[in-house]
């Protein structure tokens, strides 16, 4: 019923919320069963998606029910801000991409995984996708976690 549901929905909203807080994200808007966001820069949207994943995890493995479950999907570029919204073709490549995502999985595009790499963060292989709206295939990653910082010698 709409009280159950409701009820759900209020225990992502926090989980995500408390996340992008915590990591420089800008919830842009609800979209009714999800936030759309923004973040500066690539680190803050990984660091928050991880903590995203690992909140719904640790909600799973307490035994809550019902089990929760989200996809997320990354892009970087430079929208179209409109009235406090956002639009363009990196919008519509972060909501492709994270339809294309498992739930409990966090989906990149390319140019994220590259910025990632530079900062630690553990990316799964990548496979080629065919998005629609997009004219060629998009190579997407898995975001697996935040690795240590390669060593440097002196």
């Amino acid at each position: 019923g709409d009280e159950a549901s409701q009820a759900i929905l209020r225990k992502h909203d926090a989980i995500v919320r408390t996340a992008l807080g915590r990591h420089g994200g800008r919830e842009v808007k609800h979209t009714g069963d999800g936030i759309m966001a923004s973040f500066d820069d690539a680190t803050g949207a990984l660091e928050c998606s991880l903590e995203i994943q690992a909140g719904f995890d640790a909600r799973r493995s307490g035994g809550q029910t019902p089990e929760l479950r989200v996809r997320i999907g990354l892009a970087a570029g430079e929208p179209v801000d409109h009235n406090g919204d956002l639009f363009g073709s990196t919008v519509t490549l972060a909501s492709r991409i994270c339809n294309a995502a498992d739930a409990g999985r966090v989906l990149t595009s390319d140019l994220v995984r590259q910025l990632g790499s530079e900062r630690g963060f553990l990316f799964e292989g990548g496979r080629e996708l065919m998005l629609k709206g997009f004219s060629t295939p998009t190579r997407v990653f898995e975001l697996l976690s935040k690795g240590s910082w390669p060593s440097s010698s002196s």
